[in-house]
């Protein structure tokens, strides 16, 4: 008897262990963990986690982010951004969901997804009323 086995497309899953320093960008479409130090910018398709011993001096850009360690600079989360009780972040948020441990220190400020998206569109549509206004003023002369 013949048998089939499917095999199953596995998603990337990065790991840089405590100890190591990477100094530059870093862009990746799978999953990241870090648990060393980053010196440099990051921007995944995928999830990202920060360990106890991780360190982000740069900026952040993922779909959802765990931060256990520390990160100083700006995180934009597409999704869900977990801060665990012994994280550490100085810098500005934009989410769409967030999560925060007691004992999580954060210093920055925060912006929710829909509520950035309302103003772009509230301010767009200020702008056209405007426009439509100075064309309707200037057909007028």
């Amino acid at each position: 008897m013949a048998r089939t086995m499917e095999t199953e497309t596995l998603e990337s899953i990065n790991i840089i262990t405590k100890g190591t320093v990477i100094k530059g960008d870093v862009t990746s479409t799978g999953d990241f963990r870090l648990d060393g130090t980053l010196e440099g910018n990051i921007q995944l398709n995928g999830k990202l986690v920060v360990g106890d011993t991780g360190i982000v001096n740069g900026n952040i850009l993922c779909m959802n982010a765990n931060i256990i360690g520390t990160v100083n600079g700006n995180l934009s989360v597409k999704e869900l951004l977990s801060l665990h009780a012994t994280a550490r972040v100085k810098g500005d948020i934009l989410i769409n969901k967030l999560s925060i441990e007691p004992g999580a220190v954060f210093t920055g400020k925060c912006c929710m997804l829909d509520e950035v998206r309302k103003q772009q569109q509230l301010d767009a549509e200020h702008a056209a009323a405007e426009q439509a206004a100075a064309e309707h003023m200037a057909n007028e002369d």
